[in-house]
């Protein structure tokens, strides 16, 4: 006993039932009933019907694969080095006591302050540049203005 596929609902059809359509090109059409060769000729599209194989194929409906939820990654922590700096002295960082951080953080200013003050006395202690110099850059105070050509003044 042979089984054929409908051409448009892709059900099998056994024997004794279903309808044959034969076209003028010599291309065989299966189908299941009326109903199915009915919508064939009035060329619907059979993965748009709800209850046809094609449409349960494009909306995965039916598949035993469903039922076994695909697992998340979960997210994995870890620490990276910072350029300079080992991991070993980032634990050594982070298990320090709050007040000895802020007693370094201190320590550190002070140490800028120290540092920006004799660089700000290296700075003074240089010599001025040449005082003609500059004078001649100075402009020249009582240098008359130009006349205004409208007024005459």
């Amino acid at each position: 006993m042979k089984l054929e596929l409908c051409s448009f609902s892709s059900y099998k059809i056994h024997a004794g039932h279903g309808r044959r359509l034969v076209r003028v090109d010599g291309k065989t059409f299966y189908f299941l009933g009326s109903k199915v060769e009915s919508l064939f000729l009035q060329r619907k599209n059979p993965r748009k019907i709800a209850w046809t194989v094609l449409y349960r194929r494009k909306h995965r409906k039916g598949l035993s694969e469903e039922t076994t939820k695909r697992r998340t990654r979960r997210t994995q922590k870890f620490q990276r080095a910072i350029e300079g700096v080992s991991e070993e002295k980032l634990r050594e960082l982070r298990q320090q006591k709050p007040e000895v951080r802020a007693a370094a953080r201190q320590q550190a200013a002070r140490a800028a302050k120290e540092k920006k003050q004799t660089q700000k006395k290296v700075a003074t202690k240089k010599p001025k540049a040449n005082a003609q110099a500059v004078a001649s850059f100075k402009a020249v105070k009582n240098v008359p203005k130009k006349l205004n050509r409208s007024t005459g003044r």
